[in-house]
């Protein structure tokens, strides 16, 4: 019996995959017909004239609260050497906002679509499960976002703490279907014990990670530079971090594992799944280069010509024995 939520995929991308590598993944029985996919947060529908979106290997929504939210004060976005902070805060229209005026729209791709959710209590990330539960046939799979630094009421409490966690996972899972992906934080002491307390409550996959939290200054006013005080850095400064995030999660895992984090090349994409992912999410790339994300699908294929890959998925975990040796002390 086929799971209802394994979609075919598109014609396209079969072709392609008959002239050169498969590219195709799966996330537990969520197929994909590439590993490349957007961060949340970092696209939206309006990009369809910009990016041949059904190119891509899944569309990841924005994260949905149970209410509306206009996100944080301005100024919400300041460039760093090798990155971006944001402190955006997570606009939504709310689950009824969602269902109506955005995800037909991500639906209209032809790909499959991943709808993140948010809240503030885990009460509330339940009451936005069972809201969107009407038009689940309109999703492939949810990403459970407990990972943003921007929110109020602490933001990152939820995704610290293993036990919030795996309660929170799940009462989500006795609520819907549909495979579920976790978002972790890097703001943890050990990233694999939340990572086995969200499998352990029944995820499907863990996405590795969200942004770092960080802040600037402006020197002459005297005051920090974005309205929130803090944001969340991301882009090229971060990637050595979330790649061995990534390793360390899928050492402690026996689930598929997403990697993002300063993602800008197919090498990068390679380098992750190296570590142990088995899919990836662009996300700071997109704001400076819209279409990245379908050049990086066709730069993956050639690079995995190049390294006598036949199978994209044979890289997840390749890393050589003698360097995946977990840290036993602090590095020198």
């Amino acid at each position: 019996m086929v799971c209802p939520h394994v979609r075919d995929v598109p014609r396209e991308a079969r072709t392609a995959a008959d002239s050169g590598p498969d590219l195709q993944v799966s996330l537990g029985n969520l197929a994909l017909a590439n590993p490349v996919m957007p961060a949340s947060g970092c696209f939206g529908p309006e990009l369809d004239s910009l990016l041949p979106i059904n190119e891509l290997g899944a569309v990841v929504t924005k994260t949905v609260f149970a209410e509306r939210r206009s996100g944080n004060p301005a100024h919400r976005l300041t460039e760093t050497a090798l990155g971006m902070l944001n402190s955006v805060g997570i606009p939504s229209q709310g689950t009824a906002g969602f269902v109506s005026d955005v995800l037909p729209a991500y639906r209209s791709f032809g790909v499959p679509v991943i709808a993140s959710v948010g809240g503030l209590t885990v009460e509330e990330y339940w009451r936005v499960v069972e809201e969107l539960a009407p038009a689940e046939e309109q999703m492939d799979a949810y990403e459970v976002n407990v990972s943003c630094p921007n929110l109020e009421h602490g933001g990152l409490a939820i995704g610290t703490d293993a036990a919030v966690v795996e309660r929170l996972v799940a009462g989500i899972g006795r609520r819907t279907r549909l495979p579920l992906l976790v978002k972790l934080t890097p703001g943890v002491t050990s990233i694999g014990d939340v990572a086995r307390a969200a499998e352990y409550a029944g995820a499907t996959a863990i996405t590795v990670c969200n942004t770092f939290p960080g802040m600037a200054v402006d020197i002459r006013t005297r005051e920090t530079i974005l309205g929130n005080g803090i944001g969340g850095l991301s882009g090229p400064a971060v990637k050595p971090m979330a790649l061995r995030l990534v390793w360390q999660a899928a050492a402690a895992v026996g689930i598929p594992v997403v990697g993002c984090g300063g993602i800008t090349s197919a090498e990068d994409i390679v380098e992750f799944l190296l570590a142990g992912a088995s899919a990836v999410q662009v996300g700071t790339a997109t704001f400076t280069r819209p279409y990245i994300m379908a050049e990086l699908v066709r730069d993956l294929a050639e690079l995995c010509t190049d390294l006598d890959v036949t199978r994209v998925a044979e890289l997840t975990g390749g890393l050589a024995p003698t360097h995946t040796r977990q840290e036993t002390r602090c590095p020198e």
